[in-house]
């Protein structure tokens, strides 16, 4: 059986590359790429051989999906940011049996979801970045999940996490680590003011909201930012409407978890938006106070399968 060694919260904000490149820029995220290596030297001692991230920056309009091809390789530029993010080279293996098990038991749990084993698909800034620092050895495979999603339910990515940790330990011979890679508050700043909020948060009130979440997670009261969470995704502006955090959650077993989370990159502001990097320390779980899947249950409801 398997092991869920670790579970996380990361940033991945583009100006941590801006700050490896000669320029004003250079040096100022550096608490963030600390947190980062801290992450994958745990990883490293705990045994983790693949690292799954919940990635807020790959959109999808129907379903879940993996990346899961064998090798990814290349030079990555940002359609959103290029000027931050510019050709950028990336090399690490990946896990296509892992990825197609944790398809498989999601299905088998009501949230249909995709593997892409045989892909030129590649990884997100969301994944890029983080596997830069954590894995600049090549020493983790890695799989990315689709976690910008636009018309899909909470639960159902809560129910996701759940499944995939249970493909885990049920069914993969190894140590898994999951990471939901995406901000707190994400509420870039207005269209000429980015320099300005370069390491500041848009509004008080958003920033106000962050710590108060933050200090949710320290004192361990998941049920009250479980409840919150739906809120909080959309006035608080939340990077990929916090699919990747009702992942993580799911992972950890939504508002019957028991742990506390130890900020390990104190919260940040970066073009307006709230970062943190944090680790969730895992513990038993039983599912019992997960949420059931939502969309396979609709009326009208039929598998991709029967689709295309």
């Amino acid at each position: 059986m398997g092991k869920l060694a670790l579970a996380a919260k990361i940033t991945h904000v583009p100006s941590m590359y801006l700050s490896e490149l000669e320029g004003p820029r250079r040096g100022t995220r550096r608490d963030a790429i600390d947190g980062h290596i801290e992450i994958g030297r745990r990883c490293r001692e705990l045994g983790v051989d693949t690292i799954v991230v919940f990635d807020t920056h790959w959109l999808v309009n129907a379903n879940y999906h993996l990346n899961c091809a064998p090798h990814f390789k290349g030079l990555y530029t940002s359609n959103e940011l290029p000027h931050f993010i510019s050709n950028m080279p990336f090399e690490f293996p990946g896990n296509p049996d892992l990825g197609q098990l944790l398809a498989k038991v999601c299905n088998e749990h009501g949230v249909e979801t995709l593997a892409h084993h045989a892909t030129t698909l590649a990884p997100e800034y969301g994944t890029l970045v983080p596997m830069r620092y954590m894995n600049a050895d090549q020493h983790f495979k890695v799989i990315s999940v689709s976690a910008l999603c636009t018309v899909h339910y909470l639960n159902d990515s809560a129910r996701l996490g759940w499944a995939m940790r249970k493909a885990v330990e049920e069914h993969y011979d190894g140590t898994v680590a999951f990471l939901a890679s995406g901000s707190l508050s994400h509420r870039f700043a207005q269209n000429g003011l980015a320099p300005e909020y370069a390491f500041k948060i848009w509004s008080p009130f958003l920033e106000t909201l962050d710590h108060s979440v933050v200090d949710l997670w320290e004192r361990g009261d998941w049920k009250t930012f479980c409840e919150m969470l739906p809120e909080y995704a959309s006035k608080g502006h939340g990077e990929g409407f916090m699919h990747d955090t009702a992942m993580l959650l799911g992972v950890l077993g939504w508002s019957a978890y028991d742990g506390q989370a130890e900020v390990v990159t104190p919260y940040f502001g970066a073009s307006g938006t709230g970062q943190i990097n944090a680790v969730f320390p895992v513990t038993p779980q039983d599912g019992h106070a997960v949420p059931k899947a939502v969309a396979s249950s609709a009326d009208g409801f039929s598998t991709v399968a029967t689709r295309l």
